[in-house]
């Protein structure tokens, strides 16, 4: 069995060059192999055993070490949140004043203002009330002037008389005027500078020269041409009717034009309506000569309505005046709006003080949030000590040298 096993183990396997290999060369080149790989094994997993008991044993120190900075972090952060609720609580009283500091003068300004407004308010209602007062005086003026046209038809019987014709034609003029325009605005038979009197002057607005007026129209020589017989007659009497008219327009413009005394033009009232049509359609030359010399002829009609013209410039030069008066409040009202306008922007001035010092404060616990985010990622460099966290004196405040009001001081320890 031996000389078997060794004729067996004897047996060649395999050759490398000129060395032969047994097959129990082999098997022991295997066990040898086996045993060095089993050396190693043990000695790997004993290697690996002392490592882990290292790494676990530093584990260890770090999980103990992690333990106490969190403890320090959880601290700092319970401080910090002591010292930020103190903050707020200063911030909160302080916003509270400001607003109730804000609302008590923006009450008072609106009570001003509506004060200011409901005089306004008044006035207006005042002038409105006045402005009705002299629109019934026109819608009187409007009723005699109808009731005057229905007794023009009587006009030619009472003109056939001088004296009457005179008196009626100045009746005629003053009832006009006196109905237009308020008293103290004209004045019949005023003298002027050279001695002339007029049978009405009507004061302008503003100092203005006064306006003349002439109520002594001549109706005979228009009498004689309605009387008149044949073309010869009323050519005659039409003659005669311009040449009396001529004179009288120039005696007009000779005794009642006076430079910065009256005006440039002067009235030659006709108390006739018929009249007035018949010489603006026959005697187109006296009407161009009139315009020449400077007079206006008008008939009852055209001086109501030059009166009304008249009278509407004086209504509203008193208009003016009173605008003076609205322009003098309404200054007055500019005025306070700027002085509301500069302390709004005095208490815009603080408000951005108060957003400055907010900016400051979050600067600074944006610092320590950084920080603390550092701290809690262990991102500490050998050797580095952490920063001390930005102290607050809760409730300490200081005068702020440009508003003079009082805002929380911040002492950061890395600005």
């Amino acid at each position: 069995m031996n000389d078997t096993m060794t004729t067996i183990l004897s047996e060649p396997v395999a050759r490398l060059g000129a060395t032969t290999i047994t097959l129990g060369q082999a098997l022991a080149f295997g066990a040898i192999l086996l045993l060095v790989l089993f050396v190693a094994l043990v000695v790997a997993l004993w290697s690996a055993a002392g490592a882990r008991a290292a790494a676990a044993a530093e584990a260890a120190d770090h999980a103990r070490d992690a333990e106490a900075r969190m403890a320090d972090i959880m601290q700092a952060q319970a401080e910090m949140q002591g010292r930020m609720g103190a903050i707020a609580e200063v911030f909160g009283a302080r916003q509270a004043e400001l607003t109730q500091s804000l609302g008590q003068r923006l009450d008072a300004m609106t009570g001003r203002l509506g004060q200011t407004m409901t005089e306004q308010t008044k006035s207006t209602h005042e002038s409105l009330a006045k402005l009705q007062e002299r629109l019934a005086v026109i819608d009187t003026a409007q009723g005699n002037i109808q009731s005057l046209a229905g007794q023009v038809v009587q006009l030619q019987a009472i003109l056939s008389n001088k004296q009457t014709r005179g008196a009626f034609g100045q009746s005629r003029m003053e009832a006009i005027v006196a109905d237009g325009l308020p008293h103290g605005a004209y004045e019949f038979q005023a003298s002027l500078s050279n001695g002339s009197r007029p049978d009405c002057l009507v004061r302008m607005p503003n100092g203005a020269p006064m306006l003349a007026i002439d109520a002594k129209f001549p109706l005979e020589a228009w009498n004689a041409i309605r009387a008149a017989e044949g073309a010869d007659m009323q050519k005659v009497a039409a003659q005669v009717f311009r040449r009396d008219i001529e004179v009288h327009i120039r005696d007009i413009a000779e005794k009642y034009l006076i430079q910065g005394e009256t005006q440039d033009t002067a009235f030659m009232f006709v108390p006739s309506e018929s009249v007035f049509a018949e010489i603006h359609e026959n005697f187109e030359a006296v009407v161009q000569k009139a315009h020449r010399a400077r007079v206006v002829i008008v008939s009852p009609s055209l001086l109501m309505l030059s009166i009304q013209v008249i009278q509407a410039i004086l209504k509203d030069a008193r208009m003016r005046e009173q605008a003076h008066l609205i322009q003098g409040e309404v200054i007055r009202l500019m005025e306070d709006v700027g002085r509301v306008d500069e302390r709004v922007r005095r208490l815009q001035t603080h408000f951005g003080q108060a957003a400055k010092d907010i900016d400051d404060i979050l600067v600074s616990t944006s610092k320590v949030t950084k920080r603390s985010q550092k701290i809690e990622a262990l991102e500490f460099a050998e050797g580095e000590a952490a920063a001390p966290p930005a102290k607050v004196e809760a409730g300490a405040r200081v005068a702020d040298s440009k508003t003079g009001q009082l805002r929380l001081r911040v002492v950061e320890g890395d600005d």
